[in-house]
């Protein structure tokens, strides 16, 4: 079994910026993929960002050159930091991990808002 903490999201003004974080009950070197979705109301869940375990990086077009996906090895975390928030970027924002059979495990959940 594979826990995904999220911490991170709350309220924050257009333009400003926000740190997501999340923790994995294992090695995140375990994965073959650690990523960031999102779903705002009424919308489909989409792909965020995601990081390989070699460390190749992509970004959903919208969030290009504002978001960026880190991660700690040693703490077992991913980060999303993200700048210049606008309001179409409030959206509940769900860490995600994949193994090599392809399967996914997911967070909780945490909600991001953008509004002034």
């Amino acid at each position: 079994q594979v826990e995904l903490v999220e911490s991170g999201g709350g309220l924050v003004q257009p333009g400003g910026s926000l740190r997501l974080s999340c923790r994995a009950s294992r090695s995140i070197f375990s994965f073959n993929r650690m990523g960031w979705y999102r779903q705002a109301p009424g919308k489909e869940r989409e792909l965020v960002a995601a990081v390989t375990r070699g460390g190749i990086t992509n970004y959903a077009d919208s969030v290009k050159g504002r978001f960026t996906i880190s991660r700690d090895i040693t703490k077992s975390t991913v980060y999303l930091q993200m700048n210049g928030l606008k309001p179409e970027d409030t959206a509940v924002y769900y860490c995600n991990a994949r193994n090599e059979l392809g399967e996914d495990y997911w967070g909780q959940g945490t909600q991001v808002t953008v509004s002034s």
